[in-house]
């Protein structure tokens, strides 16, 4: 009564704060932080470990194995993985999903002291071991530098240069160069001509090794200051590096450039490459600081380039990859214009259903909802993203219903006599507390979403917190603003309405009812059939994780045969770019040679350096025509490179799965696990669903292996790792000192001429010095010959236990079909003792999204209850309502099959709403029912007109909710959720206005006797 008579006399006090929080939710709508997706944590880290000439093996045995120890003793730890490779250990630190994202930054530093600790216990020769934590950083703007005729060091000076400048830009938190090619000082000199004149290489090595080097030369105290000295005669380039003097054993100087070929080159073979429409290529990747802009940071971008455009060199290019202000201003504008389509269809239904001055105020009071919505956000740090917004579309049947309830009853008490401020009394009076129960049990059901720690959670989280605060201001909004403005704006009628429910409609739905009460055990006889049906039906629809995404760029990954050389690989993706740009549609390509990308977007999934791997990024002009494009692409590499693995797929929309169906086999022995694999791989090949078929330990190497004679090398002091230096010295090059340029730190690297290095014939030739004897030896004393073998190249390791994953994706279908189809095939095969069989893909991810979601929601239905049974003072009402709730899946099956979409994360979230809706419309519902009783009404007949009462708010309610819901259809992400909605709302509704009805004349034990009245009676 107070409260109510406060909002009445404080009117004017309404509208002004209303009109303060809608200048105030514009103001901060456009100083929100915009992205494409929600914010969530890549809770991994890399522990990235070199070990220089050993095999996988050795790596796994003596470096892997250790470090893994190391990150077992994390508590927070969710499990470890690991790659051993020839001279690099790869360590997946994957944290538990229950850690917040605050808490991760603390756990990384835990995690390099543990990684610290451990470093004395490495092999020599092995590490320094490096934790990246930046792993999941996501570089939003991402540039192509290019130019014609332009050198690799043209292109990196031109990167460097632009990073310099851009860093300077506000809401950048770092910029990194991808694709860049290191410059190396090589010094090629041949054997036989250093063995000629007596020179040993170990001079040459040590010579350069103690140039360029920065050592201290004191200090000296003269008069009052105190002077340090600075040596001059650093080497000023290569040039200089040939003009250095060495000596030989006969005690002759010979310069450097005249024994030795001394010239400035790139990194050989190189580890990564970049190429841009099949043009070598550097790529520049930002940034955006935690909650900022990303539309103001690319505007920022843009101007300060337009600003550098006079600085750029003559020849050179500067291409997007990736825009991510270009795609998140698209995004947004397309997802605002769906929001205000929503919003428009309904007022336009309101006014149909309520007339022109109660639509029009309906829809005034949901748009201050929405623009309170905006400055909570903004408080809170939540981004404008499809995800914040799609919850604001989600939200809007139970914003406007709080409006629709309140208006409703205000209209209904000036058409039976009372006056503004009676009416405006009443209708705060009678639903307040109804009201704020039953937005406060909408918001518990979606506690599951806001409490969610996987990644899925995580990338929906924001959903739970825009409808808590667009749902509480709802309720604020209807119970003070609303009223007010009823009050000035909806007039008196002409005379009263004895009783405002007295027309056909209402009538004919009056008898409806009265029979299905009547009738009531064959009502729900039929629902019960209704219900069984819509299960058996519900195991039709199919089910998924997250859709594909509509951007307009899909990836190609390939793989040639493990050990292929990395210029044997860029020729065959130059060859596939040049084809893919040939096909109508498509306006560019980037292709990755080596390594997967910088991550440009946060659902991409990077693979680590390889030379036998390759991506290409194609870019359409419009991501319809991806579909048309793909099976044209598999075609051709299918046809055109028969024995490479490739896998041509779009983005997808929610945490990355690299493979839909994967089968994972864990034991110690890993040629049993390696046959496993081959035998499930044969299996799935038969399965025509089946496609992209492979395993990750990819296919065994070759081997070169220098037999060493033990006996001779003694005799001639020749040891392992003078023959190990002399192979790398004779291939590869070694690298003996380092010249300073500036910032960069450029390798010398010795290696003998082409002509002795191009093949291993020339091992016969080879030649290995002898510390000893003081001379050159022929190698063939020393090694009696080169075997070939062969080795695993990749062991990778799932909690310290090797772990070989089939994987491959569906053909057509969703990931469960195919799942469902080949599952019992591989459990039929017999694994030897020791040996175990475990499923990822997106089956395991859905599990991990889905379990807190499962073991949440029983809690919470519980608090809904617990709720309901407070609000009612009783159990049995709570009952009635929450027996309703399994009936809402006819309406979600018909809803899910009827669009033909699958039941998948955001379908959940959508059933959630959906449970929300459903109770809270039933909370108002028997609150009446409770009231008419209180005010003198027979049982039944306070039944049947409580629910007559509510059958237009209800009927509007769920009239907007659904046809707002119709352009989300079209949104890939949002489209099973509204499905979902559309379909459970439309039986919801029904549920609402007659199995409550029925339910609660069953549980209150209202006797045939009691329905003695008409179903023409009306309400007194």
């Amino acid at each position: 009564m107070k409260f109510a008579q406060a909002v009445i006399s404080t009117r004017i006090i309404s509208i002004l704060l209303s009109a303060i929080v809608a200048v105030a939710g514009l103001v901060t709508y456009q100083k929100m932080g915009r992205l494409a997706y929600p914010d969530f944590t890549i809770k991994t880290a890399l522990i990235v470990t070199p070990y220089p000439g050993a095999s996988p093996m050795e790596v796994e045995e003596e470096v892997t194995d250790k470090i893994e120890q190391a990150v077992q003793s994390l508590g927070q730890l969710d499990h470890v993985s690991s790659i051993s490779k020839d001279g690099m250990s790869i360590v997946y630190a994957e944290i538990k999903a229950e850690f917040e994202s605050a808490a991760i930054p603390q756990i990384w530093d835990e995690l390099r002291r543990k990684i610290t600790d451990m470093s004395p216990y490495l092999p020599p020769g092995a590490g320094p071991a490096m934790v990246k934590d930046d792993f999941g950083d996501v570089y939003g703007v991402y540039f192509a530098i290019s130019g014609e005729g332009a050198s690799p060091r043209e292109l990196k000076a031109y990167a460097k240069y632009l990073k310099k400048e851009l860093l300077l830009v506000d809401d950048v938190a770092k910029i990194d160069i991808w694709g860049d090619q290191p410059e190396v000082i090589y010094v090629e000199f041949s054997r036989a001509r250093l063995s000629q004149l007596g020179i040993s290489p170990k001079m040459i090595f040590a010579t350069l090794a103690s140039q360029n080097t920065v050592i201290p030369a004191g200090k000296v105290k003269h008069g009052p200051d105190y002077i340090r000295f600075s040596t001059t005669g650093n080497l000023s380039g290569e040039k200089a590096i040939a003009d250095l003097y060495i000596g030989s054993s006969g005690g002759k100087l010979f310069r450097l450039g005249d024994i030795a070929h001394v010239y400035r080159g790139y990194k050989s073979p190189a580890v990564n490459m970049m190429l841009f429409n099949g043009k070598p290529a550097v790529g520049l990747g930002v940034s955006t600081e935690k909650g900022g802009n990303v539309v103001r940071m690319g505007a920022a971008i843009m101007e300060r380039l337009n600003g550098l455009e006079s600085m750029k060199p003559k020849g050179m290019s500067l291409d997007v990859i990736n825009f991510q202000a270009a795609r998140v201003t698209e995004s947004l504008d397309e997802f605002m214009i769906n929001l205000a389509e929503a919003v428009g269809i309904v007022i336009i239904l309101l006014l149909f259903f309520m007339g022109l001055r109660a639509g029009l105020l309906i829809g005034a009071v949901l748009l201050l909802t929405i623009l309170g919505t905006f400055i909570g956000m903004y408080m809170a740090g939540i981004t404008l993203q499809l995800i914040s917004l799609g919850s604001l579309v989600l939200a809007l049947g139970l914003l406007v219903d709080n409006a629709i309830v309140v208006t409703d009853v205000y209209l209904i008490r000036l058409a039976k006599g009372d006056q503004k401020t009676d009416a405006a009394r009443f209708s705060i009076q009678n639903t307040m507390w109804p009201l704020f129960g039953a937005t406060l049990v909408a918001v518990t059901a979606f506690i599951p979403v806001g409490l969610n720690p996987s990644a899925a959670g995580e990338f929906c989280r924001s959903l739970f917190f825009v409808l808590a605060v667009s749902l509480g201001l709802s309720w604020v909004f209807a119970l003070t603003i609303t009223p007010v403005l009823c009050m000035a704006f909806l007039e008196l009628p002409a005379e009263p309405v004895k009783d405002p429910y007295d027309k056909p409609f209402y009538n004919g739905f009056r008898r409806f009812l009265h029979r299905c009460i009547i009738k009531r055990w064959i009502t729900m006889g039929v629902l019960i059939i209704l219900l069984a049906a819509a299960l058996l039906g519900f195991k039709a629809v199919p089910k998924s994780f997250f859709p594909e995404s509509t951007r307009n760029q899909f990836l190609v990954d390939y793989w040639r045969a493990q050990g292929t050389h990395i210029d044997d690989l860029e020729a065959d993706i130059r060859k596939i770019g040049a084809y893919v740009r040939s096909l109508d549609g498509v306006t560019q390509t980037t292709a990755f040679v080596g390594e997967g990308s910088l991550r440009f977007v946060l659902t991409y999934d990077y693979k680590t350096p390889d030379t036998s791997y390759g991506q290409l990024l194609v870019q359409v002009e419009d991501y319809r025509s991806v579909a048309a494009l793909l099976p044209k692409i598999r075609t051709y590499i299918t046809t055109e490179f028969p024995d490479a693995e490739f896998k041509a797929q779009r983005f997808k929309e929610g945490p990355p799965v690299p493979y839909a169906v994967e089968a994972r086999f864990r034991g110690p022995d890993i040629d049993v696990l390696r046959r496993l694999a081959d035998q499930a791989k044969e299996i799935l090949h038969t399965v025509p669903l089946a496609t992209n078929i492979r395993d990750d330990w990819r296919q065994s190497v070759k081997v070169l292996n220098p037999v060493f004679t033990e006996t001779q090398g003694r005799r001639t002091g020749i040891t392992r790792a003078d023959v190990s230096a002399a192979f790398q010295w004779n291939f590869s090059g070694t690298t003996v000192g380092l010249y300073r340029e500036n910032d960069e730190m450029i390798r010398i690297v010795s290696r003998p001429p082409e002509a002795e290095r191009a093949s291993v014939d020339q091992f016969q030739r080879m030649q290995v010095y002898s510390s000893v004897l003081r001379k050159y030896i022929p190698l063939e004393q020393v090694v009696e010959k080169l075997s070939l073998t062969e080795e695993a190249p990749l062991i990778r390791r799932r909690n310290r236990m090797p772990t070989i994953t089939v994987q491959c994706d569906p053909t057509w279908g969703q990931a469960a079909d195919l799942e469902a189809i080949v599952r019992p095939l591989l459990e039929d095969i017999a694994l030897p003792p020791g040996v175990s069989l475990e499923w990822g893909g997106e089956s395991e991810e859905s599990a991990k999204s889905q379990a807190a979601i499962k073991s949440l929601f029983p809690v919470c239905l519980l608090g809904m209850f617990f709720l309901v049974v407070c609000l009612f003072n009783g159990v049995r009402e709570a009952v009635v309502i929450f027996l309703c709730i399994p009936f809402a899946f006819v309406g979600v099956t018909l809803g899910l099959l009827a669009f033909g979409l699958p039941f998948g994360f955001m379908a959940i979230l959508g059933f959630l709403g959906l449970t929300g809706m459903l109770v809270k419309n039933a909370v108002v519902l028997l609150d009446q029912v409770n009231v008419d009783i209180a005010a003198g009404k027979a049982r039944y007949q306070a039944l049947l007109d409580a629910t007559i009462s509510r059958l237009r708010p209800v009927c509007m309610a769920a009239g907007t909710t659904i046809l707002g819901m119709a352009p989300l259809l079209l949104h890939p992400l949002f489209s099973a959720m509204a499905a979902t909605i559309m379909g459970g709302l439309l039986a919801a509704t029904g549920l609402t206005l007659v199995v409550v009805p029925v339910l609660y004349s069953l549980f209150f034990r209202i006797k045939g006797a009691e329905m003695h009245l008409s179903a023409n009676s009306g309400s007194a």
